[in-house]
């Protein structure tokens, strides 16, 4: 510990000094300072001379008596007096020269919040001597370290006015700054990772030293990495060097696995099988080699092409090799035979890369003639030809999902195509160097490159995620989340017991429910959103009342988990769902259990009513689905044909179909009425987790271990669109009332909401520290949106410059539309730097390597208003920009 043990006591002394203190005091204070354009605060305060500043403000009140003018003069007086004292003792104090966000202070952090978290006025004590640093510059490392303990306070700090703050030496990591007027702000030496500027003014912003932890780097090769491919399952990197060696990487810890070593020459190419069992090699020892994964030996050895092999690439299904040469030339290969089978002649110069579309008609190259040309990969004939990099193009790859086409250069940057319209979408920049090699992720959320900088760097690519606010509570994995009906509450369940309840719209707790004596599985509010069930692994199924919090019942009866609760649309049942096999029904009123149904000879992984109230379906892990009629109790109907667990069973909201989930990796969708299976849906490479119909009942959604959230054409059993943006499992989906958004929940601790109309990600919420295993919308379709007040002075500057600036910037991003798409809400761990609709206006952003941050904040959505005045200035059109 390198602090003294008495340090916390002082400095909670000195904020407790604060706690009675009329916090709008601290307004007028600031509004004097910078109408006086005070430089030395306390010797302002200090000076007995000032005291008609504060005297002014005491008798502007009109109607007020004698008697409380003298109340309020001592008020005031007595408040200056000790907000002058705090000051004074803080200036000398180590929070004042010390920066309390490095690890050593984690500890007593934790302590002083605990302590202080609960006042509002030592709240805004800390505000105002965040807003000190603009005023007075020997207060900036307290202002700094103030700053840090709001932030980890989960102070809302939204929409503030935090102009011409001077920030240094801390860390500012998951600050939620959505619509903060920043303009003129300096920070140096800050951490800004995952801190959320959506919306945000940052006009003159002077931003040095900046650290920002968005790219993950791999080090290990001693010259320059040309070739980097992710595994199948996505759990390994390989990279190819000029060091002649090639490398697998453990995707989560970062650490090496194995070194191939084999070619005489620089590695140029690596590629994995698509069954995740060979890797291909191109060398500039002009072969090409194939590589068992499981023992890291050689198997075989191609030799045709007369000059270095640049790019290797299998087809989707294993039969076929691509490989490009600095011979011009791009050839086929049979996997099998090991013979050539196509050659391919157009490209002017060198061939550097070749890339297969994941359906295989289609094959990519790229070129020192510096372009990108797509080739009909059966005929070998010349599809249509890319251009915009300026220098050799040396590689292309398409995402898995076949929507995106990304490209590196010789130019340091890589860029994102539409693989449908041919259009380029945007460019990234980071690599120091040449980019010699780009390759997506399988869920083709992360674009992995390799550069002459000799890194490895990894990008999220998802599409833009807006505004979020912590939620802090559960110390154990979350496995449940419920929206009340009308949308203003948020239930969470959790392996520590407990159940929360949160205010959609401030973040903060509304109560805490106990009663459980093991983690709570499952959560469902009754349609009328006064009782919220909940199922526990201790067995037992509790009914809250939620305006009171206080537990209304207590159903007991089965041997096992409660996995899955569900209240009739009429809220007189509840249905619960256990590892014991067993089906209960509970009457909502009484307590008392109704019946049991018993079928399923395993774990009964979910419960569903229909609709219409005349069936209940059930899921098990013994593979079948049941239908029952639950008010008599009987088993009307038994489907089968999954050939794994049944994870959840869903009704379209008409009762005409049924929708079951399963670990076989598919979807079927069966005939209420028959009992006949309609259709079987497949696409999901691993099991289907969770399951919902549109209001509709003409799109299907899906979520699944594959990390994917796919949706369905109900009547054609069609796949309509992927969504991808999880990085682990989605167990659970939910549309909105209106069918206008899905709600996705993720054990990667997220939730997110996704926009069906143009099927873009809305919202991603962040906050909880474990896993997510449900998700629903409210019935009023409120969810977690929200949109600022039109009296807010920043909203109103925002919409300002919107107006003002449309034109251009309807070229780039949808800002005019920015301020009203702005959710409150990001439930996750990981924090993820957010930016979108910032608006940007000269000023400097440069990281602690000197890097130009301008573009990746354009990247993230932010509007570099220059580039929309060099825009305006070529388009000669007559509208008024900033």
């Amino acid at each position: 510990m390198n602090y003294n043990d008495d340090e916390q006591d002082d400095l909670f002394e000195i904020f407790h000094q604060l706690k009675d203190i009329d916090e709008t005091i601290y307004g007028l204070i600031i509004q004097l300072f910078r109408k006086e354009n005070i430089e030395d605060c306390v010797g302002f305060l200090s000076g007995n001379e000032n005291q008609r500043h504060f005297e002014q403000y005491i008798f502007k009140e009109k109607n007020q008596t004698q008697t409380e003018k003298e109340q309020r003069f001592y008020l005031v007086s007595n408040n200056i007096i000790q907000i002058t004292n705090a000051i004074k003792k803080i200036k000398d104090h180590d929070f004042n020269k010390q920066n309390y966000s490095e690890e050593i202070y984690i500890e007593f952090n934790q302590d002083l919040i605990k302590k202080i978290s609960k006042t509002q006025q030592i709240t805004q004590c800390l505000k105002f001597f965040v807003l000190l640093t603009a005023i007075d510059s020997t207060f900036i490392q307290c202002g700094s370290n103030s700053l840090n303990l709001l932030i980890q306070m989960k102070v809302d700090l939204r929409n503030q006015n935090f102009e011409k703050i001077r920030i240094q030496n801390v860390s500012l990591v998951g600050a939620n700054f959505a619509r903060c007027n920043l303009s003129e702000s300096q920070f140096e030496n800050v951490d800004i990772s995952g801190i959320n500027l959506s919306g945000a003014l940052l006009f003159n912003c002077k931003w040095k030293n900046l650290r920002i932890h968005e790219l993950n780097k791999l080090d290990g090769h001693i010259h320059n990495v040309y070739s980097v491919s992710f595994s199948p399952d996505g759990t390994t990197i390989v990279s190819g060097s000029a060091d002649q060696s090639i490398r697998l990487w453990d995707v989560k810890t970062g650490k090496q696995i194995a070194k191939l070593d084999g070619h005489t020459f620089w590695v140029y190419s690596v590629c994995f099988s698509p069954d995740g069992t060979k890797i291909a090699s191109g060398s500039a020892d002009n072969s090409i080699r194939l590589w068992d994964v499981k023992t890291g030996k050689q198997t075989a050895k191609l030799n045709g092409h007369s000059q270095w092999v640049q790019s290797v690439c299998f087809s989707p299904d294993g039969i076929s090799l691509a490989s490009g040469s600095a011979d011009k030339s791009i050839r086929l290969w049979d996997v099998q035979t090991k013979k050539k089978k196509v050659k391919i002649n157009g490209h002017i110069e060198g061939v550097r890369s070749v890339c297969f579309s994941p359906n295989g008609y289609t094959l990519a190259s790229s070129s020192d003639d510096q372009s990108i040309r797509l080739w009909d990969a059966k005929t070998g004939k010349l599809q249509t030809k890319l251009g915009g990099h300026t220098n050799t193009v040396y590689s292309v790859c398409f995402s898995p999902d076949g929507t995106k086409l990304a490209s590196s250069s010789y130019d340091r940057s890589i860029r994102l195509w539409d693989a449908k319209t041919r259009q380029q979408q945007t460019e990234l920049y980071g690599h120091t160097n040449t980019v010699y090699s780009v390759c997506f992720s399988p869920d083709s959320n992360t674009l992995t490159s390799g550069s002459d900088d000799a890194s490895i760097r990894l990008w999220d690519v998802k599409v833009r995620i807006l505004n979020k606010v912590n939620l802090d509570g559960h110390p154990s994995n979350v496995w449940s989340v419920c929206f009340s009906p009308d949308g203003t509450t948020l239930a969470s369940g959790s392996n520590d017991k407990s159940i929360i309840l949160w205010d959609v719209q401030t973040g903060s707790q509304k109560g805490k429910l106990y009663g459980h004596s093991y983690g709570v599985r499952s959560l469902c509010f009754s349609s009328d959103g006064t009782t919220l069930a909940s199922g526990s692994d201790d067995k037992s199924i509790r009914l809250w009342d939620v305006k009171t919090r206080q537990q209304k019942s207590k159903f007991d009866g089965h041997f096992s988990f409660v996995w899955s609760v569900c209240f009739s649309s009429d809220c007189t049942t509840l249905a619960s769902g256990s590892d014991d096999s067993s089906i209960r029904l509970w009457d909502v009123t009484t307590g008392q259990q109704k019946g049991r149904l018993d079928g399923h000879s395993s774990s009964v992984w979910s419960v569903c009513f229909s609709p219409d109230g005349n069936e209940l379906a059930s899921g098990s892990n013994d593979r079948s689905i049941l239908l029952w009629d639950f008010k008599t109790g009987q088993q009307k109907a038994s489907l089968k044909g999954h050939t794994n667990s049944v994870y959840s069973v869903c009704f379209s909201p008409d009762s005409n179909t049924l929708a079951s989930g399963s670990y076989d990796n598919s979807i079927r969708l069966w005939n209420v009425k028959t009992r006949q299976q309609k259709a079987k849906l497949d696409g999901h490479s691993r099991g289907v987790i969770s399951i919902c119909f549109s209001p509709d009942s003409t799109t299907l959604a899906s979520g699944s271990f594959d990390n994917s959230i796919r949706l369905w054409d109900v009547k054609t059993g069609l796949q309509k669109e992927i969504l991808d943006g999880h990085s682990v499992s989605v167990w659970s989906v939910c549309f909105s009332p209106d069918g206008y958004t899905l709600a996705s929940g993720s054990f990667d601790n997220s939730i997110r909401l996704w926009d069906i109309k143009s099927r873009q990600q809305k919202v991603q919420q962040d906050g909880h520290s474990n896993d997510f295993n449900s998700v629903c919308i409210s019935l009023d379709g409120n969810t977690l949106v929200s949109q600022n007040s039109s009296n807010d002075p920043d909203q109103k500057i925002f919409k300002d410059i919107i107006v003002q600036s449309r034109p251009p910037l309807s070229k780039y991003n949808s800002i005019s539309g920015a301020q009203n798409n702005i959710t409150i809400l990001l439930i996750s761990q990981q924090p993820i730097f957010l930016s979108l609709g910032a608006l940007v206006l000269n000023g400097e952003f440069f990281n602690y390597n000197g890097f130009d941050l301008r573009p990746f904040l354009e990247s993230k959505g932010s509007c570099i208003l220059e580039n929309y005045k060099q825009i305006k200035k070529k388009s000669n059109e007559n509208d008024t920009i900033i």
